[in-house]
């Protein structure tokens, strides 16, 4: 029989007031025919994967010999060169690596990775690559069922980078400890790895080139660019003073000539100068906190500082206010359009924020950043950042900041589902570093209502895309912080365990689940009036579970006071009563009562077409499991079109990787199949397969019964001994993920029995 959709466990966010469903795992059932594995990944993009963003410097000067060294290291045949620009803050690191890889693009066909290392987790940021850019699903489980850590997934990623021929650019931003990320390197000769940092004398191993500051000539040619006239020529012998006062360095250099190329054309460097060094004594007279930060800076960088307070005070207040907000971002790029709607919740006018966006471009204290979406992203250098928490922490209105930020990025979480689209996926992971600097730094700013969807954000953003040992920590997170905050009797205590069950679930991890899924059930019947949609809720994911297991008699009574539930509380015409129809028609489908099945999937597909917009994940699984139906009773013609429309939907949705799309893929092959079409049928199968040992790990319950199924289509052929082996594989697999008493590993248990008896 073709694989349908399971029911459906509804993850319910009580912070964002959504109801947002999780469209379970597909269910395999019976006899069905898949093919062989392969191990090599679909994606062959035309265009080697580039997430590089920056455009760099249009002012950028010198530094010719450097780049010269660096193309001449990176080229270096027979090894995996590792080479470090390394050097003090605002000295040019990272410009210089981005002129370097935007100069010899066409040196590395197989694409270039840039990664901030600075306080992230690199390996789920590699993972991330991986998805976005060249669409891999990396595995969480070897092919012997054991999992695999993030430094072996990236490993994977290494192994199966695409395309697969052509040297490949990895660089390093700003990395702070060397033992980081020595285990995550690539060993293939093919790659090419450029780090950034603020350490001198990393690595024996490792090729540093020392990033000096400018020399007289290069600082006058970048000061001359930068403000663009005459005044260095007019002044030349100030502006070598003012050159050698900021130490030579690019950070101090464009934040002067920024300066400076707002004033009036009869504005003397003179007076530059004469300012500056005001400025300085200034700063001798500072709080204990900023005396901290003076003690770790250079006398270049001290250039800079006080380069940065002329700005600062050239700001209006709005903007002022704007800038110490923007300090609250991670260090990696973000929209403006975030900036903009914390506006009303901080009182500012859309005037304000443009006036600030213009101010701070000008001076220098942002850079814009190129992007493919055509929205305006912008970046901060990392020291402009640190002296914009200085202001912040001084501020009056630094919680109120806090707080505005905290908002923009909960309301970016709670617009992630539960099966984010690709567009869906591209368009919030900018935001992920930002959401996880909320989730770890900054939950004081979070109201008890909105706390649960910080973490649920996170949680759904990666399992998602099946990368559930990235979610893992966040829903576990949740559970724990939530609990120290609002106490253990709170309803979003029970909707943190529901959400970390429906976690584990997807993993097959049924053990971890169940008591967490009683546990959101008894709460909520306790606090919550025993006739309410959340305990509707609870009884739905409880029978989803049981099902998932076999155990239809204890999940039926479950789905049947759900649905009666949802029927008396909400209207007749509502997605979740939609949902009970589709996962009691699972259940009697699962029990051969088609009839029964037939209605109910009948009605949940109408009140979705009704309810929905026709292009919904929803409407797919309902496509799916009539389809199943219907070719469960013979009747091929009706069932191929909505097969057909199922697994459109989902590509065009979901992307060629997903596991929904592995679904349709086996069933519209196993259709073909059952019509004699093996040649038709044969391809797609493959494709079924191997898209689940990726993306679900070699244990997981879905492949063993593609295992069944691609031993009963070698059965069909007649090719007896490759159909036992994979029967074997299938049986080892599902009596471990299932157990020995689940409907189907009795099933696979048959076909081996059958398959023996008959060719023995």
């Amino acid at each position: 029989m073709p694989e349908h959709q399971e029911p459906e466990n509804r993850e319910i966010d009580m912070g964002s007031g959504n109801y947002n469903e999780q469209i379970g795992r597909d269910y395999y059932d019976n006899r069905n025919y898949v093919n062989n594995y392969s191990s090599e990944p679909e994606q062959a993009k035309l265009n080697p994967p580039n997430n590089l963003q920056c455009t760099g410097s249009t002012n950028f000067v010198g530094r010719t010999h450097e780049l010269t060294i660096l193309r001449e290291r990176l080229q270096q045949i027979g090894t995996v060169p590792l080479t470090a620009i390394a050097g003090m803050g605002g000295v040019g690191k990272t410009e210089l690596a981005i002129q370097y890889a935007r100069q010899h693009e066409t040196d590395y066909p197989g694409g270039i990775c840039w990664l901030s290392a600075r306080k992230s987790d690199l390996a789920a940021n590699l993972r991330q690559f991986a998805q976005l850019h060249m669409n891999l699903e990396v595995p969480q489980k070897d092919r012997h069922g054991r999992l695999l850590n993030l430094t072996q997934q990236v490993e994977w990623c290494w192994q199966n980078w695409q395309p697969s021929e052509g040297l490949a650019l990895i660089v390093l931003d700003d990395v702070t400890n060397v033992e980081n990320f020595r285990h995550l390197l690539p060993k293939a000769n093919r790659f090419r790895v450029l780090i950034t940092t603020r350490l001198r004398n990393l690595d024996a191993n490792i090729e540093e080139i020392s990033l000096d500051v400018l020399s007289l000539q290069e600082a006058l040619q970048l000061l001359t660019a930068v403000m663009d006239d005459k005044r260095v020529e007019e002044e030349e012998i100030i502006a070598q003073q003012l050159c050698e006062w900021l130490g030579y360095l690019p950070l101090g250099l464009e934040l002067v000539g920024r300066y400076v190329a707002k004033k009036p054309p009869n504005y003397k460097l003179a007076r530059m100068l004469q300012k500056l060094n005001e400025q300085r004594l200034d700063n001798e007279a500072i709080n204990s906190s900023s005396s901290v930060m003076q003690q770790s800076l250079s006398t270049a960088q001290l250039g800079v500082l006080a380069t940065f307070e002329l700005s600062w005070l050239s700001l209006t207040p709005t903007t002022q206010l704007v800038a110490a907000f923007l300090s609250l971002f991670a260090l990696n790029i973000f929209a403006w359009k975030w900036v903009e709607s914390a506006s009303e919740s901080l009182n500012w006018s859309s005037t304000d924020v443009e006036t600030a966006n213009e101010q701070l471009y000008e001076l220098y204290l942002i850079q814009s950043v190129e992007d493919t979406s055509g929205e305006y992203k912008i970046r901060i250098h990392h020291l402009i950042r640190e002296f914009l928490l200085e202001k912040l922490a001084a501020l009056q209105e630094a919680d109120d900041l806090k707080r505005g930020f905290a908002k923009v990025m909960v309301a970016i979480a709670k617009t992630i589902s539960n099966s984010p689209t690709l567009e869906i996926i591209t368009r919030v992971k900018d935001a992920i570093p930002h959401l996880m600097k909320v989730a770890q730094n900054l939950t004081d700013a979070v109201s008890d209502d909105n706390l649960i969807s910080v973490f649920y954000g996170l949680g759904r953003f990666y399992s998602g895309q099946g990368l559930y040992a990235l979610a893992e920590p966040w829903l576990e997170q949740c559970v724990s912080v939530v609990q120290c905050r609002l106490g253990e009797s709170h309803t979003h205590v029970a909707t943190s365990f529901n959400n970390l069950a429906a976690l584990y679930a997807s993993q097959g991890k049924y053990v971890r689940a169940e008591p967490l899924y009683i546990k959101a059930l008894e709460l909520k019947q306790r606090l919550l009036e025993e006739s309410h949609p959340e305990v509707a809720t609870s009884f739905n994911n409880l029978a989803a579970l049981y099902y998932s297991q076999g155990k239809y008699v204890e999940a039926e009574p479950l789905y049947i006071k759900a649905l009666e539930l949802r029927q008396r509380l909400l209207e007749e015409s509502h997605p979740d009563v939609a949902t009970s129809f589709n996962n009691l028609a699972a259940l009697y489908y699962s029990q051969g009562k088609y009839v029964e099945a037939g209605e109910l999937y009948i009605k949940a597909l109408e009140l979705r077409q009704q309810l929905l917009d026709e292009s919904h994940p929803d409407v797919a699984t309902s496509f799916n499991n009539l389809a199943a139906l219907y070719y469960s009773q013979g009747k091929y013609v009706e069932a191929e079109p909505l097969y057909v429309k199922a697994l459109e939907l989902r590509q065009r949705l979901l992307g060629e990787s997903h596991p929904e799309v592995a679904t349709s893929f086996n069933n519209l092959a196993e259709l073909y199949q059952s019509q004699g079409k093996y040649v038709e049928a044969e391809p797609i199968y493959v494709k079924a397969l191997e898209l689940r040992q990726r993306l679900l790990g070699e244990s997981h319950p879905e492949v063993a019964m593609s295992f069944n199924n691609l031993a009963g289509l070698y059965q069909s052929q007649g090719k007896y001994n490759d159909a036992e082996q994979l029967y074997i594989k299938a049986l080892e697999n599902a009596s471990k993920s299932l157990g020995v008493s689940h409907p189907n590993t009795i099933t696979i248990c048959e076909n081996l029995k059958i398959l023996r008896d008959n060719h023995a």
